[in-house]
């Protein structure tokens, strides 16, 4: 990724309150993160600079197309790890747990190759239990 992690999970924070609440505000992102008011601002203002997002009058926070697509891109990829661990045996918890953490690392081969095995492996289950 292009992007530093703290700024993928911001964008990817915003994307989740946004799906939940419609709005979003500095002050959720920081209860939803549990930082500091200060720190959020600081982070949102860069991300605003970059391009990532925008505010409006109210202070109402809102992904560009660019940080949309980098928010659901990280969203997709937590999602798509929690379920291969799911899949491997590996507690709910953890898998989601696990996820945020090497969502921002994996490289997209190491991801392609797994969300792939697991698509396949998926695939064979559902062809040899047909009903």
């Amino acid at each position: 990724m292009n992007l530093l992690e703290s700024a993928e999970m911001y964008l990817e924070t915003i994307l989740i309150l946004e799906k939940k609440n419609g709005n979003v505000r500095a002050i959720d992102i920081a209860r939803h993160m549990q930082f500091s008011r200060p720190t959020v601002s600081q982070q949102i203002k860069r991300l605003a600079v970059a391009g990532y997002l925008e505010l409006d009058a109210n202070k109402h926070i809102y992904l560009t197309s660019k940080g949309r697509q980098i928010a659901e891109e990280t969203y997709n990829r937590h999602n798509s790890l929690a379920e291969i661990f799911i899949w491997l045996g590996v507690s709910q918890q953890t898998a989601f747990e696990d996820a945020c953490r090497i969502e921002h690392y994996i490289s997209a081969e190491t991801f392609n190759c797994l969300r792939n095995h697991y698509e396949n492996d998926q695939k064979n289950a559902n062809a040899s239990n047909p009903g």
